[in-house]
């Protein structure tokens, strides 16, 4: 029988292990092979720290640097009017800097103007803001008792969300603004609010009922900051207006604790 046959007569058979051409003793002891000592291994070198340090883009730092430079808010404001390293300062009507009281005390910082705010060049005068001014109210806050301005100093075309690089370029504006009216208290409308001054990736939802500390390049102690919801998803949500109450009541309550400590 030649090879070939065997081979087909075993898979008829059933076979399906190779065998080898031996009989195995499988009695037998098998010597057990000389133990070889491992070969030391080299000692092992610390590695080379491999962070390195942030580098912000040529508009960001040039931000900083003009924000750095501003020494009262009448300088930042004629910084941002003349700064050409946003591309939404091309596209506004107006630059959108603040309003109200920069001696209250109590500042609130918006996410970006909208239509009726890039016409007027005030914050929070269309829609939204006519109802912020009213929840303020019916805790005894008008424009006189607070400063209120935005991360976002122009409109974005078509009231778009504004791009992660332009949130970037505009913050050292923003955190020099708070640096230089020295607020005893923040409040932070919106998630893009809360996240550029507070940090991190969190939501509004999650933010939002309690006080945060908010480290501001410039003064020496942290600033206590409240998020709270934007009133323009308030409008939009009837049912998060609890949640709103609940902050608003926060709020004047630590505005009152302010004052029996004077």
């Amino acid at each position: 029988m030649d090879a070939f046959a065997a081979l087909r007569l075993q898979v008829e058979w059933g076979a399906d292990e190779a065998l080898e051409p031996l009989p195995r003793d499988r009695m037998r002891v098998a010597p057990v092979p000389e133990r070889v000592a491992p070969r030391p291994l080299p000692e092992a070198q610390p590695a080379a720290p491999t962070v390195q340090p942030a580098v912000q883009p040529a508009p960001v730092r040039r931000a900083q640097e003009i924000a750095a430079a501003a020494t009262s808010t009448a300088d930042l404001r004629a910084a941002l009017a003349a700064f050409d390293g946003c591309p939404l300062a091309a596209t506004a009507t107006n630059l959108v800097f603040a309003d109200g009281n920069p001696q209250a005390g109590l500042m609130l910082v918006g996410e970006g103007p909208g239509e009726e705010e890039d016409r007027t060049g005030k914050p929070f005068v269309g829609r939204s803001g006519q109802f912020l001014d009213r929840m303020l109210a019916s805790i005894g806050l008008d424009r006189s008792r607070y400063l209120i301005t935005n991360l976002i100093p122009w409109r974005p075309p078509g009231n778009r969300n504004p791009t992660d690089n332009e949130v970037l370029i505009c913050l050292p504006f923003l955190l020099r603004h708070i640096a230089l009216v020295r607020p005893r208290r923040l409040v932070l409308l919106g998630a893009l609010a809360a996240r550029g001054v507070l940090g991190g990736s969190a939501g509004i939802t999650r933010l939002r009922g309690r006080w945060h500390s908010a480290t501001i390049p410039g003064l020496e102690a942290p600033v206590p900051a409240l998020p709270m919801l934007h009133p323009a998803y308030l409008l939009r949500n009837a049912g998060a207006k609890r949640e709103a109450w609940a902050d608003l009541r926060l709020l004047r309550r630590s505005l009152d604790a302010d004052l029996t400590q004077v």
